[in-house]
């Protein structure tokens, strides 16, 4: 029961997470506040994952919205969700394609050799829960932990044949677990600009297995993020704070 209400949860707040970026576009100022930060975050993720033979780590965009609450002084509490994340590992050699019981495509068709590489690449909602420091020179440590919720996986062949580019996707997601759950550790610092941007790096570390024990029966997610975070219209929400300040100073 207690693992259905979990992925519940996940699921309501994945169908929603997407529309929620547009939101972050819309009402950033509004939802901005002297304690609070919210806006987009994106970035670049290099991913991997262990219990396979190849250990090329997978490059992906990510995009998503965060909260960056201030709960002390110097402390914050910081989480959101990348609603467009991937996660997984590149170059799977033929023993990783057996083990995932995948179909080889590569051969000679009509004369013509066809080769290419083959990718393990799996959607998820990643939901951050961090405890972050920020020292008075703007440079901040992060912790915490990191869940997943994976919608959508598939082996990915991805061929050039004669300057023709083709791609393969052969789903595999009833063979892998739904929830990821591990812990994340980061630095970065936040730009002294009026627009507030931050920059940071992030390392994750997956406690679950990624696959069914039936597939394989130990396995991992891991992963840096390059990351950006662009608060939206946290300018416009604190000159309305200074304004209104300022109103009430003069009555």
């Amino acid at each position: 029961m207690k693992k259905l209400a979990i992925l519940s949860l996940f699921l309501c707040f994945g169908i929603q997470s997407q529309s929620q970026v547009l939101i972050t576009l819309l009402l950033g100022d509004k939802l901005n506040s002297e304690g609070l930060e919210f806006g987009l975050e994106g970035g670049v993720n290099g991913s991997n994952l262990n219990g396979l033979e190849t250990r090329n780590p997978l490059v992906n965009f990510n995009l998503g919205f965060y909260f960056d609450i201030l709960i002390k002084e110097n402390w914050y509490v910081y989480t959101g969700c990348l609603v467009k994340s991937n996660m997984g590992v590149a170059k799977l050699t033929d023993n990783d394609l057996i083990a995932l019981d995948a179909t080889k495509y590569e051969g000679e068709i009509d004369g013509i050799l066809i080769e290419g590489n083959y990718s393990q690449e799996m959607n998820y909602f990643l939901v951050p829960a961090l405890i972050k420091y920020r020292w008075d020179n703007r440079f901040y440590v992060e912790g915490g932990a990191q869940f997943g919720l994976m919608y959508k996986s598939w082996i990915q062949f991805d061929s050039d044949i004669e300057g023709r580019e083709a791609t393969i996707k052969e789903f595999n997601t009833d063979d892998l677990n739904t929830i990821d759950v591990g812990a994340a550790v980061g630095v970065g610092y936040k730009l002294p600009t009026e627009k507030g941007w931050t920059i940071g790096l992030r390392y994750y570390y997956g406690f679950t297995n990624v696959y069914k024990e039936t597939v394989i029966p130990s396995s991992n997610n891991r992963g840096f993020f390059a990351k950006l975070n662009i608060p939206i219209g946290a300018g416009k929400a604190k000159a309305k704070r200074e304004a209104e300040a300022a109103a009430k100073e003069s009555k």
